[in-house]
């Protein structure tokens, strides 16, 4: 796959490349931490995020001075444009897991190379919509077997798993925008 843009007659005799998918993800990646360095201060305070729609089925979120985007996938009419937000909560799962076994590592001395989370799931056949089941398989190559069972008890108590064993209390207001709000959010709205 390559990530490429229309080479335009003014272009002519100017330095041209094209990227692998990879190659953009990385460059796209350097240009965000970039952006996050110098950005003032961020978007939406700590402790908040912010869903705005992008076009279609994709919306963006924003966190901190980070934007995700989530999208459906083509299947089911989105644009595939990113994550669903389902596969985002997966995601959640195993990458808070992969960062508690990081620190974990770090805390005896074990290398973090090779090391790995990964997550499958699938989705309940009944009403209503949700996860219904969920398996993670770390790997952490270099960690000594001795260590697998302290390994597994630091893991399995992730901030995230946490907060599904004693979910949160979840509340929904729904009002209507005032101008002002409706404004800002025209002015930055990516679409």
């Amino acid at each position: 796959m390559v990530v490429d843009t229309s080479c335009a007659p003014h272009d002519e005799g100017e330095l041209w490349a094209s990227l692998t998918a990879e190659e953009a993800r990385r460059l796209a990646g350097l240009l965000l931490l970039q952006a996050a360095a110098v950005d003032p201060e961020p978007a939406v305070p700590p402790g908040a995020a912010e869903v705005v729609p992008v076009v279609g089925d994709a919306y963006e979120i924003r966190v901190r001075g980070h934007v995700v985007t989530v999208d459906q996938p083509l299947s089911d009419g989105g644009k595939d444009s990113g994550p669903t937000p389902v596969e985002l909560f997966v995601a959640a799962i195993a990458s808070c897991a992969a960062h508690y076994a990081g620190r974990f590592l770090d805390r005896h001395g074990v290398d973090r190379g090779g090391l790995s989370v990964r997550a499958e799931y699938r989705m309940a056949d009944e009403r209503p919509a949700r996860v219904a089941t969920l398996s993670l398989t770390l790997l952490a190559p270099a960690l000594p077997p001795q260590r697998l069972a302290a390994m597994r008890a630091v893991v399995s108590h992730c901030t995230v798993t946490n907060t599904l064993a004693q979910a949160p209390e979840v509340s929904l207001e729904v009002r209507c925008a005032t101008a002002d709000e409706a404004a800002r959010q025209r002015e930055t709205s990516p679409g």
